[in-house]
């Protein structure tokens, strides 16, 4: 059993920043945050802090979804972790071997020892092994931390120069035109190698610059995920699933009115409209493998929802889970999701292992937690910058849907608008084709 403790500190805020500075002393750390943002259908993440750990999941079999299941239905409690894009390869007949900067797993998974939730006013204290009030007091100890700039990177490689891109992308609306595919997400990555980074300070700064309600700083050993993603893969509550796909993305204006005409173009353009009911079907399609019948209902078509740095077009589809699937069947059946592939998934996925090139890995995969009861939540890993300390190397990939009616240089412009945030908190590095 867990020992709890409900504490109320004078500064939830400061104490929550000091929490997570303390929690850096452990090999195994989570921290997910909505951010405060408030207006998105079923709420963000909720205010979790998780670290060390009393067991770490072990994945012997050909089927790690199997092997999660098992493990939380002997033990019940909070797990914390990841889904990797590669695990598409344990769900169906396809292979990966493009290059592999990070060598993340394609799945990890672990039971905390500690886990930290919080609101406007209150924190509760799980824990098994620790004194509760012994985890206040050192973290009460922690000394402020500033938000100083990072040692800016010089130069970070393109692993797509801008002529391939469009090349590509040329090649995939052919694909579309024979009919092969209707929509493809097609990605690609840049990346460096640097020993002077510090994770946690990265994270701080990129979701003062970009908060969003899915964000999460990860640390397991020398992996580090430093994620500021707007988006939800799929929510369970109770018997409820929830999967609320991004597809159509638009800048910032300067000025209100310019904001405003910006969002409600975003709203009529057609290109996005149908790039989103794409996918929506297919997130239907998706559930339909775990829901009762007549229960699958897309609550909200072509939402648009602003952030700091973009507006997102956000559908929420929801439905009731069917009481012959297990939480991690529904997850299996959805996987990987659609707004990250595309559809016809299973040959989408064969083209963008071939088209791309550099492997997935975490990116576009999903970060989440599961709670004691079963129910978990899990985002899209986008907006994110991945980090191997064991080796140095830094990575972020990007994305943009190409469907029929897709311009290439435009959607090059896309990628360059996501990674905006990231390359503004790395200083702005010179950018190389390597």
């Amino acid at each position: 059993m867990r020992k709890a403790l409900h504490y109320n500190p004078d500064n939830v805020e400061q104490f929550i920043k000091k929490a997570l500075h303390f929690s850096q002393r452990y090999d195994y750390c989570s921290y997910f945050s909505a951010n405060n943002i408030a207006n998105i259908p079923y709420q963000g993440f909720k205010n979790l802090l998780a670290f060390n750990a009393t067991q770490i999941i072990p994945f012997k079999s050909s089927d790690p979804f199997l092997d999660l299941q098992q493990f939380q239905e002997i033990h019940k409690d909070w797990l914390i972790g990841h889904f990797g894009y590669d695990l598409k390869n344990n769900i169906e007949k396809l292979s990966s071997s493009n290059t592999d900067r990070l060598n993340f797993p394609d799945i990890f998974f672990y039971q905390p020892e500690t886990v930290i939730l919080w609101d406007d006013k209150n924190i509760s204290i799980e824990t098994y092994n620790s004194d509760p009030q012994s985890i206040i007091k050192n973290i009460e100890a922690i000394a402020p931390h500033s938000t100083s700039l990072l040692e800016p990177i010089n130069e970070i490689y393109a692993g797509t120069s801008r002529e391939e891109y469009i090349g590509k992308v040329k090649k995939l609306k052919q694909h579309i035109v024979e009919g092969d595919i209707y929509e493809i997400n097609y990605c690609i990555d840049f990346h460096t190698n640097t020993k002077d980074f510090s994770p946690l300070h990265a994270y701080e700064l990129l979701t003062t610059t970009s908060p969003t309600p899915f964000s999460v700083f990860h640390k397991f050993n020398n992996y580090y995920l430093i994620c500021a993603s707007p988006e939800r893969f799929m929510k369970k509550e109770g018997q409820k699933l929830v999967s609320q796909p991004i597809k159509g993305t638009a800048k910032r204006g300067s000025n209100k009115t310019e904001d405003d005409f910006i969002k409600k173009s975003l709203r009529k353009d057609v290109k996005e409209l149908a790039e989103n009911m794409m996918i929506v079907d297919l997130v239907r399609n998706d559930l339909a493998k775990s829901s009762q019948y007549g229960t699958i209902k897309p609550e909200e078509l072509f939402g648009i929802y602003s952030f700091h740095q973009l507006h997102q077009m956000i559908s929420t589809i929801t439905s009731t889970l069917s009481p012959e699937v297990t939480a991690i069947e529904a997850i299996k059946n959805a996987f990987p999701m659609g707004s990250m592939t595309g559809a016809p998934k299973i040959k989408v996925m064969e083209l963008i292992e071939k088209y791309e090139n550099n492997k997935r890995g975490l990116y576009s995969g999903a970060m989440g937690y599961f709670s004691p009861t079963g129910d978990f939540d899990f985002n899209v890993v986008i907006r994110s910058i991945l980090y191997n300390a064991s080796n140095s190397t830094l990575s972020f990939q990007v994305g943009s849907a190409i469907t029929y009616d897709a311009i290439p240089e435009k959607e090059y412009e896309e990628c360059l608008l996501k990674a905006k945030a990231i390359l503004e908190l790395l200083g702005n590095p010179t950018i190389k084709v390597k």
